[in-house]
């Protein structure tokens, strides 16, 4: 007997094809999302206008608000039309049509949640903005206080924008010692290590604007030379102390993700053990880090906000003077919008860095 013979049809049975998914259920759910979302654009729209006192440009953009809010209900009504279509297709027993259907009509029902979802969200942000009769927008979003303090803020922000780069290449360079000095091999490095190790954890616990505080006023009692100094450039030692503590371990991640086979072909060739950190294992670690070392600069970028409890003069102590001078916390909000424009770029330039990374490794 033969194996196809022994394998027929009265050992192994087709197994009984599979109705494809019903499309119904996820299309309303598409279609009362859609709706949810349209009536709190609706409602923007009024308290949008009634906050402006009828003005004919806050009319035009609630009603762009709403013309965009209404947009999730065409793939809605594609889904209802394809669920009609795989319940047609599934009366005349075409199952594979039936499911192509099904699998069109669930897509263009998520898309319709999915767009409904962000319109229902941002309405909700608007109508809290809108809330006590437009007191949140008065408070957080005023235009005179923002005209008022934009002068001084742009300038105190430019405090900000320096003493970040300074710290971040004095981070770059004291970071990448620790690091080295964390993987000295043998009993002589050993010291070394320890005394790495101890920083790395102690600056990690410590809160930043505990240390900042230390630094700032604790040095000029320590060295009275540095009594006349600006007391940014001890705020940004402060900084560079913390973080180098974070982009050391950052290093360190990325030198011990390094094959040992590199060394080892390195030391073979003759290269002494600084050679081989300087000329192979460095420059390879440096390219892996990139992204996480950047996402630490960012953050590096908003805790200069922090040399406020310091009294040096940066963009969110400058906000604050103005904050109690107008009694309302729109020159706060305007000091987030700085971080916010700078910030953002970077992030993006992250992201960008890692998929070209994912490329470069063939993911």
């Amino acid at each position: 007997m033969t194996a196809s013979e022994l394998v027929s049809s009265d050992l192994q049975t087709a197994p009984p094809p599979t109705r494809p998914r019903p499309v119904i259920g996820v299309a309303v759910v598409g279609l009362l999302l859609t709706t949810v979302g349209v009536a709190l654009m609706v409602v923007v729209l009024t308290r949008l206008r009634d906050y402006n006192k009828d003005n004919a440009a806050s009319t035009i953009v609630g009603v762009v608000f709403v013309l965009a809010s209404v947009y999730p209900l065409w793939p809605s009504l594609l889904s209802f039309a394809a669920a009609r279509k795989r319940a047609t297709l599934l009366r005349e027993e075409q199952l594979v049509p039936a499911r192509r259907a099904s699998a069109a009509g669930r897509e263009e029902a998520f898309i319709a949640m999915g767009y409904a979802a962000a319109a229902v969200i941002v309405a909700g942000l608007l109508l809290m903005a809108f809330a006590n009769s437009g007191g949140v927008v008065q408070t957080f979003f005023n235009a005179h206080a923002w005209r008022a303090s934009f002068p001084e803020s742009i300038r105190a922000f430019w405090t900000n924008v320096w003493a970040a780069v300074v710290a971040q290449v004095a981070v770059l360079i004291f970071g990448l010692l620790l690091a080295i000095m964390r993987m000295l091999p043998g009993r002589a490095g050993a010291p070394l290590r320890m005394i790495a190790v101890a920083y790395c954890d102690i600056f990690r616990a410590i809160p930043a604007i505990v240390t900042i505080l230390l630094i700032v006023f604790g040095v000029p009692l320590a060295f009275h030379s540095t009594a006349s100094w600006n007391p940014v450039w001890l705020g940004i030692l402060a900084l560079s102390m913390t973080y180098s503590a974070y982009v050391a371990e950052v290093y360190r991640s990325g030198l011990a993700s390094i094959h040992p086979s590199q060394s080892a072909a390195a030391r073979s060739l003759g290269l002494s053990y600084t050679q081989t950190l300087r000329t192979v294992l460095v420059p390879q670690a440096i390219r892996r880090v990139i992204p996480p070392l950047l996402n630490d600069f960012i953050s590096l970028q908003k805790d200069t906000a922090l040399l406020s409890v310091a009294g040096i003069p940066e963009v969110l102590e400058t906000s604050q003077l103005w904050q109690a001078k107008l009694f309302i916390m729109a020159p706060v909000t305007l000091a987030a919008f700085f971080f916010i424009i700078i910030t953002i770029p970077q992030a993006r330039f992250v992201d960008y860095l890692i998929r070209r990374d994912d490329r470069r490794r063939g993911h």
